[in-house]
């Protein structure tokens, strides 16, 4: 899949904000609508890995 020449991405090699084609996908996380969110991207992936965790103990209480 090809990138998004306007959407923001983070690079996890050099832990800097992209925009475009830069770094390979591999490397990278996103896309984000705009650079803000993506020099969030590490803070958004805790975040959501923290809520699915959560849904997991509460599903395994069930």
């Amino acid at each position: 899949m090809a990138a998004d020449p306007n959407a923001w991405y983070y690079c996890l090699t050099h832990r800097t904000v992209e925009r475009g084609v830069g770094c390979r996908g591999a490397d990278r996380m996103g896309p984000y609508p705009d650079e803000a969110t993506a020099q969030r991207a590490l803070d958004l992936a805790r975040q959501r890995t923290e809520s699915e965790d959560q849904a997991d103990r509460e599903w395994g209480k069930r």
